[in-house]
């Protein structure tokens, strides 16, 4: 048991390496590894617990009489309510491979809170913040170079720069926490580590943990200016900081526009916030949306990991520009989705809970000057938490920490609560051993399996095109484990196939792919009867079918069905209706009533989704195609015009209306598309030439021998594709000498 006993200690430490932890072989190897790694380590970290307990050691109990270490429980036992009357509590408590976020992890992370609350002391309490503050730098120095190597937006070992910057913004406070009780020398090295945190988040131009970090800087120096028993001296410069601040925050207004125009991501895209910045008018139209989709379900919401079926009832492809959420970018929002109001108030709770220690601790008049200034950061790390979780949400690796450290903090609050031993009977030693065999256990369906089934789906992609065979076996393989990885398995699946192998593959391979994908996302379909994205992709899997291979239509008909009636404003599965019309009009012959009556459904297919989504370009296009191939100019024209107007930069629609334009020869047009193709795709040479091509048939050969010249060192194997126009081209330039 003394092994039991020493281990205990660097078993609950052991979560603050998850943010290190990576795994290229798996799917999704920035979170997948984290989650699963949490989950074996929650497992192990409660059955030595239970041993631990049962053989007489002494915890600190009774810190559970206080109110506000009964909210994590609270909100855990609401959440598994919230989610056994929501959509699916299967989904609830596993969550997804790229997300991890269900009620197991939440059950993870609150019973952690617990043993953490009742095993801390003071010397926990530092080793805590001393391992927070290693972790958290080499992160943050991780991210520089990272940044230092391509000078764009960075993930660094979170794989995002918004879960980086969220996570870097709260050890940035427990590293200055750890510093307080360090020698000169490494309170010198811990200092430098929190400024190196402060500089990955600037690099990550996160908006909202930038704006968190302001927020608690303003706090501070309120709190400083206005506290009584401040020195002058400190009020002084307080103030002055104010005051400053004020100035340089009227400055950037004024100077905005120009200020945007620097080139370093950090600053120009804090001095573009506005409502008409797209990411935020995407993000107030999703909460304004999210909202309205709460007030429907204002008690329960709609169970855990279902944000995104409230959010494809609201999608609008000319406001969000993201195809598929998960999440509303805002954590407050997220709990009262998923939980209802109690969820929400319980989460605003948890978090205020940071405030109550902190005031706790710096009661006493007899407190070291050490822990006032813990229990102040602290409070900043809380404001700073609730203010970044206003447009972004949390992962393992954020709300452990948040967990851990309150429940430490809570600790430390607390200290003077006796530690005792639980008088339980002699039996419990037996038992206690065959709890932790079956949380050892556990492990296996938890973590085990779901990372073999990860490792066999990345596996997958690696022979989708050059060993179709070997792929099917991979997916067939992590599908039979029987993992909660199998709505993953079909979206990765569709993927594959639809984007890749369709038009890669040929023959016998593209029908084994082509099959093994539709079975996978039938299952699915059968499974997740709410899935919208499932029942999109299984339609979009069947329209695709190799010839010769008969199609299910009754299946097609109804994922359409489902897809339209669960996200009514997504155009591809219209496009698919309107594709269904023109291939069974295209099967009469010309002329023939049958072949005009097809032609006329796919025309009021695309009229009424127009109707639904009537300022979106992309339709316009397409019925403007149509209108032209049916022989009706004059509206082809007028679908057009209508589309052009409101364009909004867009590669697809862009893609959409070069086609429109190319066919019915007016060049000007094709001109400005076909650039918008390859501004928005610079690797796309084929569009490049086209480009060149066109400025060539609208009076510009200039234009056009410009890029041929680009192309000749770029990729001049493309030039022989139209030696036509490249003898025309040629030959101007040649005339030119």
């Amino acid at each position: 048991m003394k092994y039991v006993e020493r281990a205990y200690p660097w078993l609950l430490l052991a979560p603050v390496i998850l943010p290190v932890v990576i795994w290229n072989s798996l799917i999704y190897p920035y979170l997948v590894p984290k989650t699963l790694l949490f989950y074996a380590l929650s497992l192990l970290t409660v059955g030595a617990f239970g041993l631990l307990a049962a053989h007489g050691r002494a915890f600190f109990w009774s810190r559970l009489a206080r109110k506000e270490t009964w909210i994590p429980a609270t909100l855990l036992a609401l959440a598994y309510v919230a989610s056994i009357f929501g959509l699916d509590f299967y989904r609830s408590f596993w969550s997804l491979f790229v997300r991890g976020d269900g009620l197991l992890m939440l059950t993870c992370a609150v019973a952690d809170f617990y043993l953490i609350l009742l095993y801390a002391d003071r010397l926990f309490f530092k080793r805590l913040l001393y391992v927070i503050s290693v972790v958290g730098t080499f992160v943050a120095v991780y991210g520089i170079g990272e940044w230092l190597l391509d000078h764009s937006r960075i993930g660094s070992l979170l794989g995002n720069a918004a879960f980086f910057a969220g996570y870097l913004g709260m050890t940035f406070f427990a590293t200055l926490a750890a510093s307080r009780s360090l020698s000169p020398l490494w309170r010198r090295a811990a200092i430098i580590g929190a400024v190196l945190q402060v500089v990955a988040i600037v690099l990550t131009a996160t908006r909202g943990t930038m704006l968190a970090l302001g927020v608690a800087f303003v706090a501070f120096l309120l709190w400083v200016a206005l506290r009584p028993s401040a020195l002058r001296a400190r009020r002084i410069v307080a103030s002055g900081m104010l005051g400053a601040l004020v100035l340089c925050g009227g400055l950037f207004f004024v100077f905005r526009a120009e200020i945007a125009k620097v080139p370093f991501a950090p600053i120009a895209r804090v001095a573009t916030i506005s409502t008409h910045d797209p990411d935020v008018a995407s993000r107030l139209f999703i909460w304004k949306n999210m909202i309205g989709q709460i007030e429907q379900h204002p008690w329960l919401g709609v169970g855990a990991e279902h944000i995104d079926a409230l959010f494809n009832n609201f999608y609008d492809p000319t406001q969000i520009q993201e195809q598929w959420f998960d999440r509303s970018h805002n954590a407050f929002l997220d709990y009262a989705a998923q939980y209802g109001i109690g969820g929400l108030l319980l989460y605003l709770a948890l978090i205020a809970s940071f405030f109550i220690a902190a005031r706790r601790i710096r009661r006493p008049h007899s407190v070291s000057e050490d822990d006032r200034f813990i229990a102040g950061l602290f409070a900043l790390l809380a404001l700073t938490y609730a203010v970044q979780n206003f447009f972004v949400f949390d992962t393992i690796s954020s709300f452990w920490l948040l967990l851990a450290l309150l429940a430490a903090l809570l600790a430390l609050s607390l200290e003077d609560a006796p530690c005792e031993a639980l008088p339980l009977p002699s039996w419990t030693r037996g038992a206690s051993w065959l709890c932790a065999l079956v949380l050892a256990f556990l492990i296996i369906p938890a973590s085990v399996y779901p990372a073999l089934a990860a490792y066999d789906l990345s596996h997958a992609y690696l022979y989708q095109r050059v060993d179709p065979a070997k792929e099917i076996q991979y997916l067939k393989r992590g599908m039979a484990l029987g993992t909660y990885g199998d709505l993953e398995y079909g979206y990765e699946a569709y993927d594959m196939y639809a984007n890749d192998q369709a038009t890669a593959l040929t023959g016998s391979a593209r029908v084994a792919a082509y099959q093994e994908a539709l079975s996978i996302l039938t299952a699915d379909f059968n499974r997740y009867t709410y899935d919208a994205r499932t029942a999109l992709y299984l339609a979009s899997v069947l329209s695709l079918a190799p010839p010769g291979i008969a199609v299910d239509n009754n299946l097609l008909s109804s994922a359409l069905a489902r897809a339209i009636r669960l996200s009514p404003k997504r155009s591809q599965s219209w496009y698919i209706l309107v594709n269904i019309s023109l291939s069974n009009a295209n099967a009469n012959p010309v002329n023939s009533p049958a072949r005009a009556a097809g032609y006329a459904a796919a025309r009021d297919i695309l009229t009424r989704y127009i109707a639904l989504v009537p300022s979106l370009s992309e339709p316009h296009f397409v019925l403007a195609e149509l209108d032209f191939a049916i022989g009706d100019a004059s509206a082809a024209a007028a679908q057009a015009a209508l589309g052009k107007a409101d364009y909004r930069s867009n590669l697809e629609t862009a893609q959409r209306a070069v086609g429109y334009y190319e066919s019915v020869k007016d060049w000007t047009d094709t001109v400005f598309f076909l650039s918008e193709v390859v501004r928005l795709s610079p690797s796309d040479n084929v569009s490049r030439y086209d480009l060149a091509k066109a400025y060539y048939l609208s009076g510009d050969p200039s234009a056009a021998e410009t890029i041929v010249a680009g192309l000749r060192k770029t990729d001049p194997s493309i030039l022989g594709t139209d030696q036509n126009f490249l003898s025309a081209i040629t030959a101007y330039a040649q005339s030119k000498k």
